[in-house]
């Protein structure tokens, strides 16, 4: 029992020392900067486009300047405005877990990983929510004429952080030691 209680408090040390704050810190650091990329990219396409102007890049892919006042997909983007705080209140809740989560497995490589494009993604689109009152859309994937749901980078960032927490979920994780496995079962 005492090994199992040494290795709790290790943890907790760990979190709170210097090489664990540098950790978090690092991880933090490349969500600030999947933020900045996602704002130069739409500030560059807003400053050359106008709003609904579409150029093709190939055949199935075009730049378009967008304004999604909704969610993905352009969910409750006709509901009158509440969204706007609706989404931003989830997106800064979401945000503050996100933390919270980084620095408890700040140790959990693939898992932070993961956490800090969500984290940067729905900063990204925080940003514009409170900036504008919507999203800046810009890439435009289709097929001939059907149109897939225009995005931007921090939506990108955010898939890719769920495919990364959905790979991140099959990897065999190493045994806790538990105490529990030395017991015999009772009858």
């Amino acid at each position: 029992m005492v090994p199992v209680k040494l290795a709790v408090m290790h943890n907790q040390v760990e979190a709170a020392s210097p090489v664990g704050n540098a950790m978090l810190v690092k991880w933090l650091g490349a969500s600030a900067l999947v933020i900045v990329l996602d704002q130069i990219s739409k500030l560059w396409i807003s400053s050359h486009f106008a709003y609904g102007e579409s150029y093709p890049v190939t055949g199935f892919f075009n730049l378009v300047l967008w304004h999604n006042t909704g969610a993905s997909f352009s969910m409750l983007s006709d509901a009158g405005g509440w969204q706007r705080w609706l989404f931003s209140a989830i997106a800064a809740v979401a945000a503050t877990w996100i933390i919270w989560l980084l620095r408890k497995h700040q140790q959990q490589k693939l898992f932070c990983l993961a956490l800090i494009f969500i984290l940067g993604g729905a900063l990204g689109n925080l940003v514009d929510r409170l900036i504008y009152g919507y999203v800046v859309d810009f890439l435009d994937f289709h097929w001939h004429e059907s149109h897939f749901a225009a995005f931007n980078v921090a939506d990108s960032a955010i898939n890719i952080g769920a495919a990364l927490l959905l790979w991140d979920s099959f990897k065999k994780k190493p045994e806790k030691n538990d105490e529990s496995k030395n017991e015999t079962p009772t009858r």
